[in-house]
């Protein structure tokens, strides 16, 4: 990773709403809303199916806090796990595991990572 940047700039402007995020295993689309609340700060909303009534899907969203936190460590040249992400953003994790592929799609849809083997690894 060479130089950094305002992540949530980059993510508001550049993963617009109806952004499919890339899920290494989902069977059906995850599609970015827009922007909310999640756990008290502004989060970026998504999309998830809703087996049973697929007229209403379910939201999800990390907050800017969560995505900045993520981007210090791939800047930093560490790899995004699921063990690092559950054992360092508990909250984020407890309102579900896709919150990380959703993390490591955007990162993905941007530039900064690739997915090899249920590992993001920065660029």
């Amino acid at each position: 990773m060479s130089r950094k940047m305002d992540i949530v700039h980059e993510i508001k402007t550049k993963v617009t709403s109806g952004t499919v995020i890339p899920k290494p295993e989902a069977k059906a689309n995850f599609v970015v809303k827009g922007w909310g609340m999640r756990r008290g700060e502004t989060a970026l909303i998504y999309q998830i199916p809703n087996h049973n009534n697929p007229r209403k899907p379910y939201e999800k969203g990390v907050n800017e806090g969560e995505w900045n936190k993520v981007y210090k460590r791939i800047l930093y040249g560490e790899n995004f796990t699921t063990d690092w992400f559950n054992r360092n953003m508990p909250n984020c994790a407890k309102e579900g595991s896709c919150n990380f592929t959703t993390i490591g799609g955007i990162f993905q849809l941007l530039g900064l990572v690739d997915y090899e083997r249920g590992v993001y690894k920065p660029r």
